[in-house]
């Protein structure tokens, strides 16, 4: 982009933007299953708006400039402490922030010489991040191929001395299934490790889910042994992005999780979060969205939601030829298709105005659909069903997506790091895929296939290629 010799008017940038989403997926009404939470209440989300842009231009930098940062914080996290079972906590960006704090929490709690994380294959790929970033060894251990959850004798023996944290998810995403957390807590406690319960899904829905009905176990900070807990607010928790809730058991925990430094001759440093400079504005959101809610409406969006995951298990259960995978215990779900590529079913379903998520084969989980149910799902969850029938129809009748002889093995082969991206972009459109900006939205069922039959490190380097062309400069 060339900067405009002059500005520009509000309405022509207003106009250039909506031009610009023209292509993006709709962040209302039920039809994209993942990234977006929706409640159905427009009136929440204009609030939360409103609040949002009035916490704009604050900085949560220096809580001594703007003590509304403090009191909106200790608002927010308070509700989430109240709700999960007490603790100490910390407003952040997103899961993945949340994430690395509690990893850097006991990195440094432990302060051992080549430290590692235990955690089970479905845990969020944040905690594989963290431990890239601070230096700690990632430990995964399988789970259960018909449960979908880790076993806590799985756990036990991949502890060693220098285990600093060990990880279980309440649920964990891959397929909505929450893994034995006051097992696996008592063994961590009985060898000296802190746990932590990832809820970054599940922390802001599980307790309403209970309250309308479903047999959720105990998850939180209330069991023995969890010392961490990650609760995203910007899932259901349904606040604008960029807001989370990491909550510590203990306080002296949390303060490891902070940063100071005064080696320097400028003002001071002081953060609780890894960002420094950062707006007010998502902490404005939550909190409008907390109150504009409340709990009354929390626990109608509970039974909403559980309501719509039982009609949607039941329902993908009578389509032929696809199966949910395990028994999900909050909103996510997970089908495969025993005579369906599901990737050419997610391909069929986005022709038809849906999104559906991909999820690729790994550590003897087949290759899966998930769908994130929110509260706006109840509405449109007959649609849905007809829609995904309509697909894995066409799918079947498609067949299979077709892989040019050779490509996989050639993908697996090449040195990505010896090529640029104009090659690799080359070589993605010759095999149908062009990421080139104006190209258009290709279908994916070929690049899922590829990417299904390459092994996991062969898949992250052609994933950062696809990112490195699809950005350009």
């Amino acid at each position: 982009m060339n900067l405009p010799p002059a500005g520009r008017p509000a309405e022509d940038l207003l106009a250039e933007i909506t031009r610009l989403k023209e292509h993006d997926l709709p962040v209302r009404g039920g039809q994209v299953t993942a990234y977006v939470y929706d409640t159905g209440r427009a009136a929440v989300h204009d609030a939360a708006t409103r609040a949002y842009l009035e916490m704009l231009e604050v900085n949560c930098l220096d809580p001594t400039a703007f003590p509304s940062v403090v009191e909106m914080e200790r608002q927010v996290v308070g509700a989430v402490s109240d709700l999960l079972g007490g603790g100490h906590g910390i407003f952040t960006s997103g899961g993945t922030e949340s994430i690395m704090l509690a990893v850097k929490a006991a990195r440094d709690r432990a302060a051992r010489d080549r430290p590692n994380l235990v955690l089970p294959v479905t845990a969020h790929p944040a905690f594989h991040k963290a431990a890239h970033y601070l230096g700690v060894e990632v430990k995964a251990v399988p789970v259960d191929l018909e449960t979908y959850k880790v076993r806590p004798a799985d756990v036990a023996a991949a502890m060693d001395e220098r285990t600093v944290l060990v990880v279980v998810s309440a649920p964990s995403y891959p397929q909505g299934v929450i893994d034995p957390i006051e097992e696996v807590a008592a063994l961590a406690e009985a060898a000296g490790v802190p746990c932590h319960v990832d809820a970054c899904v599940g922390g802001w829905l599980l307790p309403w889910l209970r309250e309308a009905g479903a047999a959720v176990p105990a998850f939180d900070l209330s069991v023995p042994g969890v010392t961490s807990l990650s609760c995203d607010l910007h899932k259901f928790g349904y606040a604008p992005k960029g807001a989370s809730v990491l909550l510590f058991a203990d306080p002296a925990m949390r303060r490891k999780a902070y940063f100071a430094s005064a080696a320097w001759p400028g003002y001071t440093i002081i953060n609780a979060t890894v960002q420094s400079s950062r707006s007010a504005g998502p902490l404005g959101g939550a909190w409008a969205t907390l109150q504009a809610l409340g709990r009354e409406g929390y626990v109608e969006l509970g039974r909403a939601t559980l309501e719509a995951t039982r009609r949607l298990r039941d329902g993908l259960a009578a389509i032929p030829g696809l199966r949910v995978l395990g028994e999900p215990e909050s909103s996510l779900v997970a089908f495969t298709g025993a005579d369906v590529d599901v990737f050419v079913l997610a391909d069929e379903a986005r022709a038809r105005g849906w999104f559906l998520q991909p999820q690729l084969s790994y550590a003897g989980i087949p290759a899966n659909l998930h769908i994130t149910v929110t509260g706006v799902t109840l509405s449109g969850v007959e649609a849905m069903l007809k829609v995904i029938a309509e697909s894995a129809d066409a799918a079947r009748e498609r067949g299979p997506a077709v892989l040019p002889d050779g490509l996989v093995e050639l993908v697996a082969g090449i040195d990505l790091d010896a090529i640029d991206d104009a090659t690799f972009a080359e070589l993605s459109a010759s095999v149908g895929v062009d990421l080139r900006p104006g190209s258009g939205q290709p279908e994916m069922a070929v690049v899922n296939a590829v990417l299904d039959a390459l092994p996991p490190a062969s898949r992250e380097a052609v994933l950062v290629r696809f990112l490195s062309v699809i950005y350009g400069g």
